[in-house]
């Protein structure tokens, strides 16, 4: 398949997410690396953008909480361009009712070539690396082969 280049400016779009049992870790992260958000455009579902916002004295595009629709939101925003990266702290031992509105905004995060760190130490390496700062061409599919597919439709 050929591939798109789809350009990320110097200031990227994050999108923050937390299961509720991860939010304060997500805030002490966020708080950590303050200095280095600032000047990006960062998203967040409800609860945990409040607590973004409240915490770190910037400004943030808060959506719906995640189980009202805010993982959709972000996964809406990732397929329409709007979003260049997901920072999503997902607690893997606690069920959660909209389970599968994550599986789904982990979906689009991969179909869409979107860098996603789902702990700590990911979202680290991933916020310190020096293309952080800089612009960057994201290598996405060409799905325009798929969006032309011929689809017959028995009578």
């Amino acid at each position: 398949m050929v591939n798109k280049r789809i350009e990320m400016q110097h200031d990227k779009k994050i999108a923050l997410v937390a299961h509720d049992n991860k939010k304060s870790d997500l805030v002490e992260w966020a708080k950590f690396n303050r200095d280095l958000l600032a000047h990006h455009i960062i998203y967040a579902t409800g609860t945990t953008g409040e607590f973004l916002e409240k915490e770190l004295g910037l400004n943030v595009q808060k959506l719906q909480s995640g189980p009202l629709g805010g993982d959709q939101q972000i996964g809406a925003k990732i397929a329409e361009g709007a979003i260049d990266f997901l920072i999503f702290f997902w607690d893997p031992l606690e069920p959660q009712p909209h389970d599968p509105d994550v599986k789904a905004l982990l979906r689009m995060a991969v179909v869409w070539n979107i860098p996603t760190a789902c702990n700590r130490a990911t979202a680290d390496f991933m916020i310190s690396s020096p293309l952080m700062d800089d612009e960057y061409d994201r290598l996405v599919p060409d799905y325009d082969v798929y969006r032309k597919r011929r689809i017959i439709i028995d009578d």
